[in-house]
């Protein structure tokens, strides 16, 4: 029951949230906040005490695994399982979402209840993707995801909020059509073979079909992906939303959704398509690298804070996508490091610009300089939170980096060199931010309000998660080396 409990108790703090709307600002946040906190309580105590090996299909093995029949004329079951994989990136999804509750704590909006109810309906749908292991499942939480960002983007973004979030809706939409043709195609190429139709991976994995059907289906499969990762070139939905989305909503797109991209290519692609991915690897590559580039190249030319960050989140995306097609032990636990580095770093990123934008009244870096004086608690944490994204060493994002450049070098030591240049693009972005905003001559006048004790303390966690992951990675590598393992041979 484990994994329902994890995929419901967000929805019904949302539920609890809207409804109470009418009760009063203070259990519109109580309700989602408790039970996002038992959440990661629950899913706490599971890593530390429980036996990733109770529960067994094959090569893989859970922590738990719920199988509840659904529409078993067709196929369809709630298979839910929790392996270290997706233990992992539940943690990271519900910790991000405890972090989101608390940003917007004291902000004061239209509608609250269904603002909160939107925020948890977006966590249950990536936490259902992380647990679900039916195709159907997984598809209906994929696409569960886009409808309450939207109305996020829509309902509580900046002045071009529309076309943002109309862009954001057309370009996952349209690709998660492609992956439901892929997953239909694959179900009835399995049906027609062995007279058992279902949409279970499971028994989907090691269907006979030819070489170039496997490669069709990958590709319907990275469409999807490939977009909400984002993958240069598939990436022009990003800046816009990341920029005109509210806070809490660009908190979510960076740190989870296009984790749950990275989560799909390793539990779906390799293990289904896994002679095809590898045929497909030196595109991979291509991409990676161009994201890696280009991303960085576009940060240091921005002057808008949270476009900065938005494209950086496209360079450090890219070592994830070439370190997961190198299928090296290290280039996978880099890329599963760096899945989680990214996002409780790029999400404090965002919380430290959102915390600027809120004194400055703009997030223009030309208008900025000199608030190290002024703000020394704020400028603090967004120097080290910059020296995270440029990889300083003992951050996981640093580790995450070099162990993909290092695992990417096994299977191709000339996009190892390639993809190894965004560790020196990210230096000159990042101390870029931090002279522009930081040092140099005050462009500010008057005094500002420093973070709060409650802020400071928050922003320092997220920060001590990030050196946490780089100086002491072993427990993240310990909970997903089983799942790795299986990718090697394509099981």
């Amino acid at each position: 029951m484990i994994p329902a409990i994890v995929l419901l108790a967000p929805l019904l703090g949302g539920v609890l949230a809207w409804i109470s709307g009418r009760a009063g600002r203070l259990w519109v946040r109580i309700w989602p906040l408790a039970l996002l906190v038992l959440d990661f309580a629950a899913l706490l105590a599971v890593w530390i005490g429980g036996n990733p090996d109770a529960f067994h299909e094959g090569a893989y093995s859970f922590y738990a695994d719920l199988i509840v029949p659904w529409i078993p004329q067709i196929g369809v079951s709630v298979h839910l399982v929790l392996d270290g994989l997706s233990l992992v990136l539940s943690l990271l999804a519900v910790f991000i979402g405890i972090v989101v509750i608390l940003v917007s704590w004291k902000r004061e909006r239209d509608h609250e209840g269904f603002f909160y109810f939107n925020i948890t309906l977006v966590l249950s749908g990536v936490l259902g993707t992380f647990l679900a292991v039916d195709l159907f499942l997984f598809f209906l939480f994929w696409e569960l995801m886009l409808v309450p960002t939207y109305f996020l983007i829509v309902g509580w973004g900046g002045e071009r909020r529309a076309p943002a979030g109309f862009k954001f809706f057309l370009f996952t939409q349209l690709s998660g059509l492609v992956m439901l043709l892929a997953i239909l195609a694959l179900y009835f190429i399995h049906g027609g073979s062995s007279g058992v139709y279902t949409f279970d991976l499971f028994g989907l994995i090691g269907t006979p079909m030819s070489s170039r059907t496997s490669f069709l289906l990958m590709l319907g499969f990275m469409a999807a992906f490939a977009v909400k990762l984002p993958a240069v070139p598939f990436h022009s939905w990003l800046p816009d939303a990341y920029v005109e989305a509210p806070l809490e909503a660009t908190i979510l797109l960076a740190a989870l959704l296009s984790k749950s991209a990275a989560y799909g290519i390793l539990r779906f692609v390799l293990p289904l398509f896994h002679d095809a991915a590898l045929a497909f690897a030196p595109v991979a590559y291509v991409l990676g690298v161009l994201s890696v580039v280009y991303g960085a190249v576009l940060a240091f030319a921005q002057t808008d804070l949270k476009r900065l960050i938005a494209y950086s989140s496209v360079s450090h995306l890219g070592f994830v996508l070439v370190g997961i097609f190198a299928l090296s032990p290290l280039a996978l636990q880099g890329s599963v490091l760096q899945m989680v580095s990214h996002g409780v770093a790029t999400g404090a990123l965002f919380v430290v610009a959102g915390f600027m934008e809120r004194r400055l009244g703009h997030r223009d870096l030309s208008r900025m300089g000199g608030l190290f004086p002024l703000v020394p608690r704020l400028a603090g944490a967004g120097v080290a939170l910059a020296l995270v994204a440029l990889g300083v060493p003992g951050s996981g994002n640093f580790i995450a980096e070099v162990l993909i450049v290092i695992g990417t070098f096994q299977a191709s030591p000339l996009f190892a060199v390639l993809v190894s240049s965004g560790l020196v693009f990210s230096v000159v972005y990042a101390l870029w931010m931090i002279q522009r905003a930081f040092h140099g001559r005050a462009a500010v006048s008057g005094s500002l309000r420093d973070l709060s004790a409650l802020e400071a303390a928050g922003a320092l966690v997220m920060i001590l998660v990030v050196f946490w992951l780089g100086l002491h990675p072993q427990p993240v590598f310990d909970a997903t080396s089983r799942f790795l393992q299986t990718l090697q041979g394509g099981a």
